[in-house]
């Protein structure tokens, strides 16, 4: 009922307006390039979109740029250019402060990432005229940033789960998205009991089809008081089990030892003796050397 008169009174002023907490991040290692977010907006508010994912662009081998806050396809689509020309993260945002396409940069937040040539760059942009609490965090391998939040502590919170957490990009990216998972971390969304209402995760492989990522999840919108978060974390948690599973499928089994008919050690290599493998997945093979 709340998102229903949200809808009706506040959509035509808030359309595109806002996108509230992400983070674009790159492993110097994998060559990965990640990219998360969520804010109190979705597919049903703005239909025709993929909700919180509008922001996101991801190009493999690259780098990710975010373009929030007052959302623009035009200035959304020259990122994606320069991106592509091979500007570095700090050169893309100058050129969309200086070319913004309603002449208005002050209400725009940006965050962005590149890899290229070995040399990574972070960079974000907080217009003054966002909506408050806005702020963003720049570090070696990530930028975070984020507007009409509760305060500097969700972007904090961003930070530290994802320096915190070992693992893949993607598993820091999730942890990220959980540390920002407070009732009314975008404060649009405390009446809802929710920190916002769409998400997404999404991490390319340094190879991949930007049409067809890696890992690409997609929360466009929940039901009443489910958080979005949450669905990006069980949908996370299915792909994560699909990989192990591969993982261990097509890992070669160790062998722990061989024996004979009677269970005695022997050596692999003995001739004209039924011998039998064990090994340790638990499966046992027959051999008999001639």
């Amino acid at each position: 009922m709340k998102k229903l008169l949200y809808t009706l009174l506040f959509a035509p002023l808030f359309s595109f307006a806002q996108h509230t907490f992400s983070i674009v991040a790159i492993d110097s290692t994998t060559k990965e390039v990640g990219s998360a977010g969520a804010t109190c907006g979705d597919a049903v508010l703005w239909p025709g979109t993929p909700g919180a994912a509008l922001i996101s662009d991801v190009i493999p081998g690259i780098g990710a740029i975010h373009t929030q806050s007052y959302w623009n396809q035009t200035n959304q689509t020259n990122a994606n250019e320069r991106l592509l020309e091979g500007d570095n993260a700090e050169e893309i945002i100058t050129w969309l402060v200086e070319n913004d396409a309603e002449n208005n940069p002050s209400i725009r937040q940006y965050g962005a990432i590149t890899l290229m040539n070995e040399n990574m760059v972070a960079a974000a942009y907080t217009g003054e005229n966002c909506f408050d609490y806005k702020n963003h965090i720049i570090g070696d391998n990530y930028a975070i940033q984020g507007n009409i939040l509760l305060g500097q502590s969700i972007l904090d919170s961003m930070e530290t789960r994802f320096l915190n957490t070992p693992g893949s990009l993607s598993e820091k990216l999730m942890a990220a998205l959980q540390g920002a998972k407070v009732i009314g971390a975008d404060t649009r969304c405390f009446e809802d009991q929710v920190s916002s209402l769409s998400a997404f995760l999404r991490v390319a492989k340094f190879n991949d089809n930007p049409d067809e990522l890696f890992l690409d999840i997609i929360v466009e919108a929940t039901p009443e008081y489910v958080d979005p978060i949450d669905e990006v974390q069980a949908e996370f948690n299915h792909f994560n089990l699909g990989i192990n599973k591969s993982e261990i499928k097509n890992v070669a089994p160790k062998l722990l030892k061989v024996v004979d008919v009677l269970g005695r050690d022997r050596k692999a290599n003995i001739k004209g003796a039924l011998l039998f493998y064990i090994y340790d997945n638990g499966s046992v093979e027959k051999v008999f050397k001639w």
